[in-house]
């Protein structure tokens, strides 16, 4: 019996491919010593029983046995098992057909491509094992294992399990509105790579709690892809059109509560520094909001001038206070009174000087770069460095106040939950919640 194999085939399912070539190489040399067919690399070669037995004796003096293909071992041992006509089925089309036709039997051909897909598939499943055992020993990658389901987490599911945790996150429900819970990770809006949002399965949620003839919700306000908590949505569109008049005019009282790398100082005040975008220039070229600030230090450092604003920049004021802290670390309350793009995450990095942890983004000035963060910190945290990556953003959305009712004379706060990962951080920092405040 003769079974035609082509060399590609050997680099493929080896997860080596100059350790195959090599050993393909010492195969051949071996089968010319020995007498049988070959020909160079790159071309079919005629392998009978025998020579199978030689180039499986080859890979076991060489170490190499675990690189061996399974096709020629599985196929060696079916050549003993299967009778002659059997075996010139498998031959090819020349005589393959023929054989079939006499005997009525089918053979199953094998193809290399098969068995690379199965070879990888063990592969992985070996490396997810693996990882396995390492979590359970170590306990740096326990928390880095802890910390990366949240950043999947409701990323790759159907929009109808999504749709599901948003029902269940439900803060409050009257007859316009739905206030729900915002998972981590998960944005409001579509995009280029995102593949679920809220946006896309608020017509499931809307059937979920209304009934089949509900009218889809409608968003009234977005929040950060990173960003967690309270989140309203409107059930038809005169309702999300009044709230987003409310949002206009300032009359939502918005509360976030973030931690922070660093403690403020003061532990109370307003920030009114108007921001800006712009365009960061180096290897990594993008785009991140910044200050623009309307006061500056004369040159001696002994006034204070004011400036021309700039036409791009939009004004933007944040109150905020100290809610608890330790020597490295805050819990901060802030309350944004206008809106602009990451204006608490702009604010509290560069204008208090104090980072929200696991905010990567505005982490550096002109790069785009992990967090750093001291040995003490990262000690306390349970990770090193090289996994600070994986901290997701600590920036919540703890309570919304409106007015409600038909006259808008009923006053309407919803509180958010805070996260497990928030919890578990304020409790690796030592950092108590005040004691009227719930997690």
């Amino acid at each position: 019996m003769a079974a035609r194999i082509w060399t590609p085939a050997w680099v493929l399912l080896s997860s080596n491919s100059a350790n195959a070539t090599s050993i393909l190489r010492k195969t051949f040399s071996h089968l010319s010593r020995t007498g049988a067919d070959w020909v160079p690399r790159g071309q079919p070669a005629m392998l009978t029983h025998g020579s199978v037995t030689n180039i499986r004796c080859l890979f076991k003096s060489t170490g190499a046995a675990a690189q061996f293909p399974r096709r020629i071992q599985r196929q060696g041992a079916a050549e003993k098992e299967t009778p002659n006509s059997d075996r010139e089925s498998v031959r090819g089309p020349e005589t393959g057909r023929g054989s079939a036709a006499k005997t009525g039997k089918a053979v199953k051909k094998l193809k290399a491509v098969d068995l690379a897909h199965r070879l990888r598939r063990e592969k992985r499943e070996e490396d997810v094992a693996k990882r396995k055992i390492v979590k359970s020993d170590s306990p740096v990658l326990r928390r880095v294992q802890e910390l990366r389901q949240f950043t999947l987490q409701l990323q790759k599911v159907h929009p109808n399990v999504l749709a599901k945790a948003l029902k269940r996150g439900i803060l409050y429900e009257d007859q316009e509105l739905i206030a729900i819970n915002k998972p981590y990770g998960v944005p409001v809006h579509g995009g280029p790579g995102v593949k679920n949002n809220i946006g896309e399965v608020l017509p499931i949620l809307a059937k979920m709690t209304g009934g089949m003839g509900a009218e889809p919700l409608h968003l009234c306000h977005r929040l950060d892809k990173e960003t967690t908590g309270a989140m309203l949505l409107a059930k038809s569109e005169e309702s999300a059109d009044h709230i987003h008049h409310l949002f206009k005019t300032h009359q939502v009282v918005k509360k976030y509560w973030v931690l922070c790398v660093g403690v403020p100082v003061p532990s109370e005040g307003v920030i009114d520094i108007p921001i800006i975008e712009r365009e960061v220039s180096g290897p990594q070229p993008h785009f991140k909001m910044s200050l623009a600030p309307v006061f500056r230090l004369s040159e001696g450092g002994e006034s204070v001038t004011r400036v021309r604003p700039s036409r791009e920049s939009h004004q933007a004021v944040t109150c905020y206070r100290t809610l608890a802290s330790t020597g490295t670390s805050a819990l901060v309350e802030l309350q944004p009174v206008t809106g602009v793009k990451h204006q608490i995450r702009v604010h509290m990095s560069l204008g208090l000087g104090c980072q929200i942890l696991g905010d990567h983004k505005y982490a550096h000035n002109s790069k785009l770069a992990p967090q750093k963060l001291s040995e003490g910190f990262l000690r306390r945290l349970g990770l090193v460095q090289s996994k600070a990556r994986h901290l997701p953003l600590h920036l919540h959305a703890r309570q919304l106040t409106f007015p409600g009712g038909a006259g808008g004379h009923q006053e309407v706060t919803v509180s958010s939950p805070l996260p497990k990962f928030f919890l578990t951080s304020l409790k690796r920092l030592k950092i108590e919640l005040p004691g009227k405040e719930e997690p």
